[in-house]
């Protein structure tokens, strides 16, 4: 997780992510808020036993986005590491060696970085595990199409490291017109025996048949939120775990309070949640507690 020194709104970003909401208040303050958010949240993931690792950004340069470090790094088995290719130009300053550095300091092994980057000269992006929802155990990669998830791109991820590729497209209503989620990972994300999707999100119903299909075959019992769920951050959640062998759903305050008793219920019955309060984060930068967390395997 990456401590942020300088969070605000991003207008590179704002161009295809709708869930941003420009604060008119005084940037510092809104810095202030959203530390404070991100302090309370590595508390609680440490209190259940979570190793989390803390690096804080930099000042110089500014990236206000650097909260959210999974959409350019993620990290496989073996000590396989992959950097991506940025849409917004002011992000691509969030890929630091000294963070790979402290990483192996810390205990992480790093035996190979793959660099996507170079396809940013093309204009062709995909932002890690927030273009793509990786099934590990299933090697299936699922990913919903935009500006910032590239199918070249997200072919070749799947090519070099042996996953299934499940390509949809995937919309949101904005002022009653339809407009691609700049992100897969808030409309869905997997956990070990479950998936959360919103399947209203994906218009075309043979692709919507093929994903509940393939997320069927594999186990996963599905839970549908809806659209209004997802602009709560209801799709943006993770399940992590610890040495023990335990696991936790982390959600944002936001998306617990719009989920229904049932589907509480349905997710208490596959893991402990933990619930936090990131109101900040998520209106000022458009991302939740999935996007700031970018898990070591």
């Amino acid at each position: 997780m990456i401590e942020p020194v300088a969070f605000g709104y991003n207008q590179q970003t704002a161009e295809n992510n709708y869930f941003q909401q420009k604060n008119t208040g005084v940037e510092g303050d809104i810095q202030q808020q959203a530390l404070a958010e991100f302090n309370r949240m590595v508390d609680l993931l440490r209190v259940k036993g979570i190793q989390v690792l803390v690096i804080k950004d930099t000042n110089d340069p500014h990236t206000p986005d650097s909260i959210f470090p999974n959409n350019w790094i993620s990290f496989h088995e073996g000590g396989q590491v992959v950097l991506y290719p940025m849409f917004a130009e002011n992000r691509r300053s969030e890929r630091r060696n000294d963070i790979l550095q402290f990483l192996k300091n810390n205990g992480s092994i790093i035996n190979n970085v793959t660099d996507f980057t170079f396809w940013e000269k093309q204009n062709l992006f995909l932002e890690g595990t927030g273009s793509m929802i990786l099934d590990r155990v299933h090697n299936i990669a699922y990913a919903a199409l935009s500006e910032r998830t590239d199918k070249s791109v997200f072919i070749q991820f799947c090519t070099d490291f042996g996953y299934k590729p499940i390509l949809f497209s995937a919309f949101q209503t904005i002022d009653e017109k339809r407009f691609p989620i700049y992100h897969t990972n808030v409309m869905m994300n997997i956990g070990d025996n479950y998936a959360v999707v919103c399947t209203d999100c994906i218009d075309d119903n043979n692709e919507r048949i093929a994903l509940i299909n393939i997320l069927e075959s594999t186990g996963k019992e599905i839970i549908t939120i809806t659209e209004h769920q997802i602009h709560c951050f209801a799709g943006n959640m993770l399940q992590v775990g610890k040495t023990e062998g335990n696991r936790y759903l982390v959600m944002s305050r936001s998306a617990y309070n719009s989920l229904h008793k049932y589907q509480i219920e349905q997710l208490k019955a596959m893991n402990e949640l933990i619930v936090i309060d990131v109101p900040t984060i998520e209106n000022t930068g458009g991302g939740s507690v999935r996007c700031m967390m970018a898990e070591i395997f």
